[in-house]
């Protein structure tokens, strides 16, 4: 594997390469980048079950005072906390005159229409019906039987992670004119790391896929070095995997941070104003350490997350114009794969 011994014993995060490899003249990737490795992967994750649940936001988005609201695969919904905590979820359409219900505040865990002061409790009030919801803690999810149209579960499979209560979490958002599968395909290419994103990336090595000789069954295993400063870098082991037809997770199995996970969901918002598709990137990284001075990390966590976002939103610069450009080339037909 690539990371030092002393990563991977815990001793010391950092590591010094022992030389700088100039970007372009690092091991070329493509030829392992199998076009049909990698839509092989995607058609297997698109055939495994959602329930019908769509991320929808973070959990922190629930504010007391304002829903959080979004168009899913093209249907205005809102979620919001009750008074108890719960969250309460439905259209987004009032059901006495059509008001943006996005637009309303919450009072007292009641959604008040600020059009005329309907108040709706999350129960079915005349033709306005609740939708399944659920908060695990870090994302709402909702169930959108009619969009998704699987059998229904009672909740979503969220991917496993490490204990909530000793993880630092962070939540990015960000839309683009693709469709689920093109985000989906770029995380499924863990190839293009270190020469598409070499501000955060570098000594990547794909050290088995699908079909390898490892036979780790239907993952990505990546040994890659995180960019700190210079020549001092924080090398981990990755294993990525498609867990339902719109999520990927990247799980850091050695090295530093062993445990944490990346989730990646692509929610399917609707067509824009010119009939394209639109898909909201939402990821949480959920960050875990077993070295003491994390809980000073989990402490400051108010401060750390708009930079753990700001470097998410980096990295999906680039890889939303990745997942738009193959929704372009696909949809007039002159995608090679």
């Amino acid at each position: 594997m690539t990371p030092a011994p002393s990563a991977r014993r815990g001793r010391l995060p950092l590591s010094l390469r022992r030389r700088a490899v100039p970007w372009e003249r690092q091991r070329t990737t493509w030829r392992e980048a199998k076009p049909a490795l990698i839509a092989q992967a995607l058609k297997r994750a698109q055939a495994r079950p959602s329930g019908n649940w769509y991320v929808v936001g973070a959990s922190h988005a629930l504010r007391g005072d304002r829903p959080l609201a979004r168009t899913v695969a093209g249907q205005e919904i809102v979620v919001w906390r009750g008074a108890d905590g719960r969250p309460h979820a439905g259209p987004g359409s009032c059901p006495h005159l059509g008001a943006p219900l996005a637009d309303s505040p919450v009072r007292c865990g009641t959604l008040v229409c600020h059009w005329h002061g309907l108040a709706l409790d999350g129960g079915p009030f005349a033709g306005w019906e609740p939708l399944p919801v659920h908060d695990d803690g870090v994302l709402v999810w909702v169930r959108l039987d009619a969009a998704g149209g699987e059998p229904p579960l009672d909740a979503p499979l969220v991917p496993r992670r490490p204990p909530t209560a000793r993880v630092l979490a962070a939540v990015y958002e960000g839309a683009g004119t693709c469709e689920p599968e093109d985000v989906m395909a770029n995380r499924l290419d863990p190839w293009h790391g270190a020469w598409y994103h070499p501000y955060s990336f570098v000594d990547l090595a794909v050290a088995d896929a699908p079909g390898g000789r490892g036979d780790t069954g239907d993952s990505f295993t990546v040994d890659v070095s995180f960019k700190v400063a210079g020549r001092l870098v924080v090398p981990v082991r990755a294993v990525f995997t498609a867990p339902g037809p719109r999520t990927v997770v990247m799980r850091i199995t050695e090295g530093e941070g062993e445990g944490s996970v990346v989730e990646t969901h692509a929610t399917p918002l609707g067509p824009d104003e010119r009939g394209r598709p639109r898909t909201v990137v939402i990821e949480a990284v959920v960050a875990a350490s077993a070295r003491p001075g994390f809980a000073v990390a989990r402490a400051a966590a108010p401060l750390l997350r708009p930079l753990m976002r700001g470097a998410a939103a980096r990295l999906w610069r680039d890889d939303l114009a990745y997942a738009e450009r193959r929704w372009r080339l696909r949809s007039t037909g002159r995608f090679p794969g």
